[in-house]
């Protein structure tokens, strides 16, 4: 099993939310534990090439 970090907030009545390693997509759900499933399903989708042109994150490690 692979952990993904995650930013969250609540906006009013949802929750939204995105990846760390992909910071563009945004996704809500009605509790947090419906976010962290939609999150589950974006990962999904993101890391498995459904989306054409995914933007990432990275760390560069500089001298």
């Amino acid at each position: 099993m692979k952990n993904a970090k995650y930013i969250y907030w609540q906006d009013g009545e949802f929750w939204l939310g995105y990846l760390e390693e992909f910071p563009d997509y945004t996704t809500q759900g009605n509790s947090p534990e419906d976010l962290q499933e939609h999150l589950r399903d974006l990962y999904s989708d993101l890391s498995s090439g459904a989306i054409p042109n995914v933007r990432r994150e990275g760390e560069l490690l500089l001298a």
